[in-house]
């Protein structure tokens, strides 16, 4: 039997960078039910303005929050402000990413960013993961490898973050 969709209306906001809007308490408290979570990444899909998306519903200073980025919605953050209705669901689908295969041959060949890599936090794994294999070229691919493994090897930044030695 598919889950019942929640459809409401919210004002886009901002945080930061970053467009959001709040989901009413009734609904988030279903969502939060039905995921059986209270707190961690929550995976939601839905339609923004009758547009399907996929989002991670997440907790950011206590509020719970869907954030909008342009792929969802397009010029989202020159759109504050502007109202838009929402349907929103838990989304049960499998959303593994399988690691680029020359981040996998690049972590093979040296062991120490492997082990660094195989402790890390699994969001931060997977964030690395997900950003090489979106990326176009594999130009991109093979100079994001090298700046992954030295990012891991505490050597420079790479997704926005300081080396993690």
């Amino acid at each position: 039997m598919e889950k019942e969709k929640t459809s409401f209306t919210a004002q886009i906001d901002i945080i930061g960078i970053n467009p959001f809007v709040f989901v009413p308490e009734p609904i988030l408290s279903k969502l939060l039910e039905e995921s059986g979570k209270e707190k961690g990444p929550i995976p939601v899909k839905g339609t923004i303005n009758g547009q399907a998306y996929q989002q991670t519903l997440v907790r950011f200073a206590g509020e719970w929050r869907l954030y909008i980025n342009t792929k969802m919605l397009p010029k989202s953050p020159e759109r504050i402000r502007e109202t838009v209705e929402i349907s929103i669901e838990i989304d049960s689908s499998d959303r593994t990413i399988d690691p680029h295969p020359k981040l996998l041959e690049a972590l093979k060949a040296n062991p120490e960013a492997n082990k660094i890599f195989e402790n890390l936090i699994p969001s931060l794994q997977n964030e690395i993961v997900r950003y090489i294999a979106n990326l176009k070229t594999e130009a991109s691919v093979e100079k994001n490898v090298v700046k992954a493994i030295d990012f891991l090897l505490g050597k420079q930044r790479f997704i926005g973050r300081d080396g993690i030695k």
